[in-house]
């Protein structure tokens, strides 16, 4: 099986083509493929799929198996194989994914692909859409308690679930210790991804996500856009803003016509051939 590694800002994803829409035991490669140690290693697994309606389909296959909705460091890093692979030959491409059509639009320099700008949507607070079990109108500057410990806390809907902490500092320990615990939380039934923001001044935000279904990564594209909208939401940044990660920044834009916008690089890393056993 021939594969591509992609990376987003260290959001690191293996990439592989089913044109053809055959049977394939997605979740299961992702166990195997994306292992660290015994495979090739990766957040996740890109399928390139044909659409009917739009001008290709990806499906984003997670470390444990778990399909989720979208992914916003993931579809740069499609946007720019499926383009650079001769199967996508537009500059702006619609994207089919599990929450909905995207619109990729590719930024280049010296007639490469650069960067990549993505449509994400809108943010959505209902939280029977998101899910999150409550009785108010919205789940927004709530709170929770884990181990009996108070945080409080921002869920939203960017494609798939993201709920806010904002903290003072990023501790790491914190992350990986209350992460899991917020992400299988009973009232949120879907499970959720956890953003932990430091906000730096009204243009900066600092972010590292626990992502449900992989864990603690480098980057996340959604959580960038979620993190970026509570923020502006909660008046403590203004509405684009760029998100600071270990390796690298993106760009939110949160138009006034409630619009999300996202930009950033996305790099080939290598490709090869994979004997599956």
């Amino acid at each position: 099986m021939k594969f591509t590694k992609m990376t987003g800002l260290g959001n690191d994803f293996i990439v592989l083509e089913n044109l053809e829409n055959k049977e394939l035991e997605y979740d299961v490669l992702a166990r195997k493929l994306c292992d660290r140690h015994f495979g090739i290693g990766g957040d996740g697994l890109l399928i390139v799929e044909p659409s009917g309606i739009a001008d290709i389909k990806m499906r984003i296959i997670n470390s444990d198996g778990s399909e989720a909705e979208m992914c916003g460091n993931g579809a740069r890093c499609f946007a720019k194989y499926v383009y650079e692979n001769g199967i996508v030959s537009k500059g702006k491409m619609s994207v089919e994914t599990l929450s909905g059509i995207v619109m990729p639009e590719l930024i280049f320099e010296n007639d490469n692909v650069d960067k990549v700008r993505v449509y994400m949507g809108n943010p959505i607070f209902r939280p029977d859409l998101i899910p999150v079990k409550t009785d108010k109108n919205q789940f927004i500057e709530e709170t929770i308690k884990i181990d009996g410990r108070a945080y409080t806390v921002t869920s939203l809907l960017i494609g798939v679930p993201h709920t806010v902490i904002f903290v003072d500092s990023i501790d790491e320990n914190m992350i990986v210790n209350v992460g899991p615990l917020i992400e299988k939380l009973h009232i949120f039934p879907r499970g959720t991804n956890v953003d932990f923001v430091k906000v730096e001044d009204k243009n900066n935000i600092t972010v590292r996500t626990w992502e449900r279904g992989a864990g603690l990564t480098l980057a996340c594209g959604t959580g960038a856009c979620a993190s970026a909208v509570a923020s502006a939401l909660t008046d403590r940044t203004k509405r684009d803003v760029y998100v600071h990660f270990k390796r690298g920044d993106l760009y939110i834009e949160w138009t006034s016509d409630n619009n999300i916008y996202l930009t950033g690089k996305a790099e080939k890393v290598f490709t090869g051939d994979i004997d599956i056993v």
